[in-house]
């Protein structure tokens, strides 16, 4: 765990070196985190645990002309949780678009044709109600991305935000209520 946060700190100072080391020793963590965000998404999904992996581990290191400051584990799993959470919106966002005819020519639609609509998690509206929970409560948004994008348990989540575990379990009560709320609301309209 040491080496994790030593190595952050040399990427904060732009050792270019230390984003290479950094990966083998944080690879297996991000991609259970990964794995076990995208066996909550939809059936189709083509996006894989190694790439989503990759992706975000290139968007967290991001340009080696400009180091970022990581404050320690606690940030840097923070920031691949919200680096995995954009990317899955992006590509929902994508998956909708191509879905409502983005790339396609309009045609006749034939009944004999009608297939039953397939059910998917709506990424896009999840991620509209964390913007304004994060508003209101920021704690609370920043459980609910750890918990739901990254995948960790409620203690795992209480240690990361430096909570108590009924702190965590509360907050967590309350943020999934307004989520649920605002999800429901959303749908109405």
């Amino acid at each position: 765990m040491n080496s994790v946060t030593e190595l952050l700190s040399a990427m904060g100072r732009g050792e270019t070196r230390a984003a290479a080391d950094l990966l083998p020793l944080v690879y297996e963590e991000l991609r259970r985190l990964a794995a076990s965000r995208l066996a909550q998404e939809a059936p189709g999904q083509t996006l894989q645990a190694t790439a989503l992996v990759h992706e975000a581990y290139l968007r967290l290191v991001g340009d080696a002309a400009t180091p970022l400051e990581w404050e320690g584990r606690r940030h840097f799993f923070g920031a691949a949780a919200l680096a995995m959470r954009r990317i899955l919106v992006e590509s929902a966002r994508r998956r909708q678009r191509l879905k409502h005819g983005g790339d396609r020519e309009r045609a006749e639609f034939d009944d004999a044709l009608a297939l039953a609509p397939e059910i998917q998690e709506d990424v896009v509206s999840l991620d509209e109600a964390l913007l304004k929970l994060n508003q209101i409560d920021p704690i609370g948004a920043e459980l609910v991305n750890l918990r739901y994008f990254a995948g960790l348990t409620m203690p795992e989540v209480a240690v990361a935000l430096n909570l108590s575990p009924r702190t965590a379990e509360r907050t967590w009560s309350f943020a999934r209520a307004w989520l649920y709320r605002e999800l429901q609301n959303a749908s109405d309209h």
